[in-house]
């Protein structure tokens, strides 16, 4: 694995892969963490890669990637298309699209799925990016909903109050398509956020939480 050492160069801009199954599944698991690093000016590159969507949901995704990623400009948005809930059933073009993705610079780090979440498609992606990037850092995000499948989580990344407020806004305003669900509010989004702050004792008090399962510093 690729070490990263952040404390010897703490300057250093990274090269970022964001995988997502769905419209939305980046921006709630880790939404803040990008948009901070973004803000510290520490990302170099950004492929942002979301595996199903069209129409009217594949523009939402666009949108909400294009203002995380604002101000970062060697950016890709892409968005594969797949069907929601069917991506392990067409895994072998999912396979494909995924190693086009591994062509030339390997990311110094992944942001992908809890391999453990219950949704089929994100546990997918979660095995699809484990055995693609076997050299970079892959950190697995986290999605609270119905099945009450969140884990225990062992990296911490503070998000400060004003990130936590824009996070919520692209949520709310950038996928209207969602806001029919019972779940999908901002009383969800800034509640599980202030969990992981009081977990990790941000200063900020909130935070997101990723399980790293293999790190090199």
């Amino acid at each position: 694995m690729r070490r990263l050492s952040f404390t010897d160069e703490p300057t250093r801009r990274l090269d970022i892969l964001v995988l997502g199954a769905h419209p939305d599944d980046i921006e709630i698991g880790c939404g803040g963490t990008m948009l901070r690093l973004v803000a510290d000016d520490r990302v170099a590159r950004v492929r942002w890669v979301v595996c199903t969507g069209d129409g009217d949901r594949a523009a939402e995704a666009r949108e909400a990637a294009s203002a995380i990623l604002a101000g970062v400009p060697d950016r890709e948005v892409v968005i594969l298309g797949g069907r929601d809930g069917f991506l392990s059933l067409t895994g072998a073009d999912l396979k494909q699209s995924f190693e086009g993705l591994k062509s030339g610079v390997e990311p110094d780090v992944v942001l992908t799925h809890r391999r453990d979440d219950r949704h089929q498609d994100h546990r997918f992606i979660s095995d699809l990016t484990w055995q693609t990037f076997r050299t970079s850092m892959i950190l697995e995000y986290e999605i609270p909903k119905y099945d009450g499948d969140i884990g225990n989580p062992n990296l911490f990344v503070e998000i400060p109050e004003s990130v936590v407020r824009r996070k919520i806004e692209i949520l709310t305003t950038m996928f209207p398509s969602q806001l029919d669900r019972d779940w999908y509010d901002a009383e969800t989004f800034r509640s599980f956020l202030r969990i992981r702050g009081m977990e990790s004792r941000s200063g900020s008090g909130y935070a997101e939480a990723f399980e790293a399962r293999k790190i090199v510093l």
